[in-house]
């Protein structure tokens, strides 16, 4: 059944969080550009980290690949520490968990409100009957939804802590989107994917779904069509006629 004019028929919706249903990417990207520009100078390193760098390393990844793949960019390495080392520890986790820190005092002194023109998707695929899950890598992805009141919406929510607790390889491996169209019982190829990262086109373009859809919020149509979008819009309110 179709759901939009532009919309592929899907049984099956598939949203990355940060970007695509809140404009918590936002907070992310304050939390990392903290974190980044007061460590690079404790290293020696000159050049600051840019919004650029965000979209190049970060953008879409497990926190801590993220953390990995900047530091390297940079000419870093750092031992990968574990999940549970403080923010004070020089390792990948510690980084890692010092930036949560600074988004989780965001997200609660602030709260979050989800971008309108996704709320109106949402509403238009419920009355289609689309089952509709979560996908982000994020381990705050149910304290954001929950904040943003559309934890109810989702049935499956697959993220950066199931992604851990079972094993699943990050965007921009296709696993857990994969893992998410297998807990709603929808096969790949009768699902779509909403994401604005590059790491997550890619992860959905791996994944042989039905359609993935690049929702432009900085990174550039351009740069999501090469990581296999097949359709760009800059926010989810166009595909509801």
């Amino acid at each position: 059944m179709s759901v939009t004019p532009t919309l592929k028929a899907c049984d099956a919706a598939l949203f990355d969080l940060d970007g695509v249903l809140t404009p918590t990417a936002d907070v992310h990207m304050r939390a990392w550009s903290q974190l980044f520009n007061e460590y690079l100078p404790t290293r020696g390193v000159a050049e600051p980290y840019t919004d650029a760098d965000y979209f190049a390393y970060v953008d879409g990844k497990p926190r801590y690949d993220g953390v990995r793949s900047f530091l390297a960019s940079r000419g870093i390495v750092l031992p990968d520490g574990t999940p549970q080392d403080r923010g004070s520890i020089e390792s990948v986790c510690g980084l890692g968990n010092r930036k949560n820190a600074v988004f989780s005092a965001v997200l609660a002194a602030d709260g979050v409100t989800p971008y309108p023109g996704s709320v109106r998707l949402l509403d238009r695929l419920a009355r289609d009957g689309v089952r509709v899950a979560v996908v982000s890598s994020s381990a705050n992805a149910e304290a954001v939804l929950t904040a943003a009141g559309l934890r109810d919406r989702f049935e499956v929510v697959v993220d950066g802590v199931v992604a851990r607790r079972e094993s699943l390889p990050g965007k921009p491996a296709p696993d857990t989107f994969l893992r998410a169209a297998a807990l709603l019982g929808v096969p790949a190829d009768r699902a779509s994917v909403f994401e604005d990262a590059i790491s997550g086109v890619a992860a959905g373009h791996a994944g042989h779904f039905a359609e993935v859809v690049g929702v432009d919020r900085g990174v550039g149509a351009d740069a999501l069509r090469a990581a296999g979008a097949d359709l760009v819009v800059s926010d989810l309110g166009e595909l509801v006629p």
